[in-house]
């Protein structure tokens, strides 16, 4: 009697998962231990005989790692002529606060140059890019348009078209790839959190988006980058993959990652998502947010609201009970917040815009438009996205 109960359970619990296709996340939508993906990065014998006896260049930081090594000294000891060292926002590292200047210094080990992408400049000079045949690129995105790896990815395609320096691209799972919703960015608000005419969450590998950039013409001056992709093994865009090594100061585990594509609207505006806390990313509040049930005080150098006691909601619950929730960036958080706390106080800032895309959620939201009436609007930028995205797909979609 009790074996038939647990059987009626778990197939009542699979048709739960199951309803709603397309809406819910669906029981294959499971979370993968990055430990069972085989990377780009590891596959060396798709990319070896392309850098050896070469001068290579490797855009690189903290998460670029095969197993144990840091892919940098895994071709050091190689044997691979490693020149420079190329990094993003947040450095090598990965200790430098989101829009802290990353400073260029030098590798203990190879004595190689690393050259900072995010301060002075975002994109390579020529000299930059002397004495160099091949760049290596490995960073682990998180499949959103503010998040800055694939602006980095894309100034880097255009110096090496520009310098005849071919690119290679070591795949990596996208954590937030099984589903694709937000603003398609309209080019008038072009900035480095956001390029492409893409949406919020676009469903891609960042190899996927490297060939699109390239295929589609995004690169100016009608420029081509001389392209390769090194693409993972046992890849399933369905799977919420946890990465080993947070890929930011800020996002250091899966839930964070999970929640960031809706918790970094409040970026534009003046609640806070925990930065200055031990759980950024889990959470959202401000002193004023009287339906709050969770509070917190952010500390630290230049974060929002630094040593007032925050109300708000802690999400973790949330993120861990995945299965149950919609495939879709969450706007209920931001206009609930923004309700209570306007017209009392100026809510968005300019960046919001930047980060959204456009001006147009911003004014729905204050014109009181509902979030089906938003969702609608995204509607046909996210199709016609999808045809262009689907000539790109190295993995089965979803």
């Amino acid at each position: 009697m009790a074996s038939r109960y647990i059987i009626w359970f778990f197939n009542c619990f699979f048709i739960v998962l199951q309803a709603c296709s397309g809406k819910i996340i669906s029981q294959e939508t499971l979370m993968k231990q990055a430990s069972e993906l085989n990377y780009g990065n590891a596959r060396l014998e798709l990319y070896l005989p392309d850098i050896q006896g070469k001068r290579i260049g490797i855009v690189a930081n903290q998460a670029s790692y095969i197993s144990k090594t840091h892919l940098v000294d895994s071709l050091f000891s190689l044997g691979i002529n490693i020149k420079k060292i190329y990094t993003p926002e947040h450095g090598y590292r990965g200790n430098v606060e989101a829009g802290g200047t990353v400073a260029d210094e030098k590798d203990a080990r190879t004595t190689a140059p690393i050259i900072s992408l995010y301060g002075n400049k975002n994109k390579p000079t020529a000299e930059d890019l002397s004495n160099i045949d091949v760049i290596i690129f490995d960073l682990q995105d998180v499949g959103v348009r503010f998040y800055t790896y694939i602006s980095t990815l894309t100034f880097m395609m255009e110096a090496c078209a520009e310098n005849n320096v071919r690119l290679i691209v070591l795949d990596r799972p996208n954590p937030n790839g099984f589903y694709i919703d937000g603003p398609v960015l309209d080019t008038n608000f072009r900035s480095f959190v956001g390029m492409h005419p893409v949406p919020i969450v676009y469903g891609m590998t960042i190899g996927e988006y490297a060939m699109m950039v390239n295929g589609e013409n995004w690169l100016p001056n009608n420029l081509k980058c001389d392209l390769k992709i090194i693409p993972l093994e046992s890849y399933n865009r369905k799977e919420i993959v946890s990465l080993p090594i947070p890929p930011s100061p800020n996002l250091r585990d899966w839930q964070a990652i999970y929640l960031y594509p809706s918790l970094c609207l409040f970026e534009g505006t003046i609640v806070s998502v925990g930065r200055g806390t031990g759980f950024p990313f889990h959470v959202f509040g401000h002193p004023d947010y009287i339906q709050g049930s969770f509070n917190f005080t952010p500390i630290g150098k230049n974060v929002l609201l630094e040593g007032e006691n925050c109300l708000g909601k802690n999400l973790i619950d949330y993120a861990e009970n995945y299965t149950k929730n919609l495939e879709q960036i969450e706007l209920k958080w931001l206009i609930e917040c923004y309700n209570t706390l306007s017209p009392k106080l100026l809510f968005f800032n300019k960046y919001f815009d930047k980060l959204t895309g456009s001006e147009q959620l911003r004014e729905d939201i204050k014109a009181g438009k509902s979030i089906e009436e938003i969702r609608i609007s995204w509607k046909p930028g996210i199709e016609t996205f999808k045809k262009i995205r689907s000539k790109y797909l190295i993995y089965p979609d979803f």
